[in-house]
């Protein structure tokens, strides 16, 4: 397994910044409101060619009866318990306080690596004076870092990759199959993986939030290996709403990137809604392999055509995903719950499906001398020919005479055809045109 590093400290020190810093990505959500970030967030990072993982958390307020942020205590307290690795954070110019006190006492009892990090010394070079009065707290040299301008951050990573073991085995899970199940909140996610889990009782083990705002289980059917990656709570009501409603999809990407299948839950009695659609879109974005289930289906009045007529609604409200199948399921009752799995199957093996480069070129070919290539001033598109690059997705590179005229409106042309003879049913495709004579380096 990865060595996990996680970042506490009090709430608006800077920890989200430098997580986004570390990980190279804006995964945290930065605002200046304390307690933004409420649940364990989750990232990769690699440093010096060893991985790890990074967990952002919400601020300790150790003795806060406010129910918020004694649920971002319970999240951090789990970081903490994870973590192999402590970056205890504070805020050189608010100097030492008393919660920072507080939340060293309370990391001291980890027994873990703490390495403190002072943040907002926006000066390179020596240590600034303002950071020898943290030397109090016992936990030995501050580290002075901006995480705003990442002064100080190559010299954070030198040290935390140094307590990593030398021989880091990671697990071989090429032959797990990871399911990420997403949707908008109370769309059955939840009801869905416990469904699955009691269903499916050869749980091999719970792994607890690997991703933000999740929770892995692993278990077995019919002697494959699968990890559920339940994104409970990817919007969760309360006191801190307004500002952050926005950033509310962000809570899933990090499920999404990880998974091979995508389980996309939409709510039968609400229908297809804005966020499912935001939602579905990161899914299409990053490639994924995907299902549409449609839950809560034993909770709508059906008549003739009902489930057609709903059908239909989704490819509308989804038009960049009609090649997801769809299935109405019931997570309650465990309606469908079983026939998922076949369609988890099928949809990966689809998404990792190579053609070779005589096939494909037979179907282009034929696509052409069909419907002609769009032409702009006399001059007219020409494919020289077509090879597929990659998978997860199945990716293809076109060679062309002027990418410029390689319209939208043909390149989807070109998919539906190679769908129809290939399928890659559940699944996008990645289209990269190049012009001849340009390299191509995958």
């Amino acid at each position: 397994m990865k060595p996990t590093v996680a970042i506490v400290g009090r709430p608006n020190v800077g920890k989200s910044t430098l997580f986004n810093k570390i990980t190279g990505k804006r995964i945290s959500i930065v605002e200046d409101t304390p307690g933004i970030t409420r649940d364990r967030i989750y990232g990769d990072a690699e440093w010096l060619g060893k991985h790890f993982t990074l967990i952002d958390t919400g601020g300790i307020e150790p003795y806060s009866k406010d129910i918020i942020l004694s649920q971002m205590r319970e999240q951090a307290n789990l970081a903490i318990a994870m973590a192999d690795v402590i970056l205890f954070m504070v805020n050189i110019r608010d100097g030492l306080t008393a919660a920072d006190k507080d939340v060293a006492a309370m990391l001291q009892k980890s027994n873990k690596p703490i390495i403190l990090v002072c943040n907002k010394a926006d000066a390179p070079g020596e240590l600034p004076m303002e950071a020898y009065e943290f030397y109090n707290l016992g936990l030995g040299d501050p580290v002075a870092v901006s995480s705003i301008h990442g002064l100080g951050v190559g010299d954070l990573l030198d040290m935390i990759v140094s307590y990593f073991p030398e021989d880091l085995e990671e697990e071989d899970e090429s032959e797990i199959i990871h399911v990420a199940i997403v949707g908008k909140p109370n769309a059955g996610k939840s009801s869905l993986t416990n469904k699955i889990l009691g269903e499916n009782r050869v749980i091999v083990s719970d792994i607890a939030g690997t991703t933000r705002d999740a929770i892995d289980s692993r278990f077995e059917k019919d002697g494959q290996e699968y990890i559920i990656i339940d994104t409970a709570g990817m919007r969760k009501r309360g006191k801190i709403s307004e500002d952050v409603e926005r950033y509310s999809v962000v809570r899933a990407l990090g499920a999404v990137e990880r998974a091979d299948v995508c389980v996309i839950m939409i709510d039968a009695t609400e229908g297809i809604t804005e966020q499912d659609t935001k939602i579905a879109g990161y899914v299409h974005e990053q490639g994924k392999a995907c299902i549409i289930a449609i839950n809560k289906w034993d909770l709508v009045d059906k008549e003739t055509n009902t489930m057609n007529e709903f059908k239909k609604r989704v490819k509308e409200g989804l038009n960049f995903m009609m090649y997801a199948p769809a299935i109405f399921i019931s997570a309650e009752t465990g309606q469908r719950v079983n026939d998922l799995f076949d369609m988890i199957k099928t949809v990966l093996a689809e998404n990792t499906k190579r053609i070779s480069t005589g096939l494909l070129n037979d179907v282009i070919n034929d696509a052409v001398a069909m419907v002609q290539p769009p032409s702009d001033k006399g001059k007219r598109l020409k494919i020289y020919y077509g090879t597929q690059s990659g998978i997860k997705p199945p990716t293809f590179v076109l060679f062309v005479n002027n990418s410029e005229l390689a319209h939208y409106s043909y390149i989807r042309y070109l998919e539906n055809q190679i769908r129809a003879k290939f399928g890659f049913e559940g699944t996008p495709l990645k289209f990269i045109i190049r012009e001849k004579g340009e390299k191509y380096n995958g």
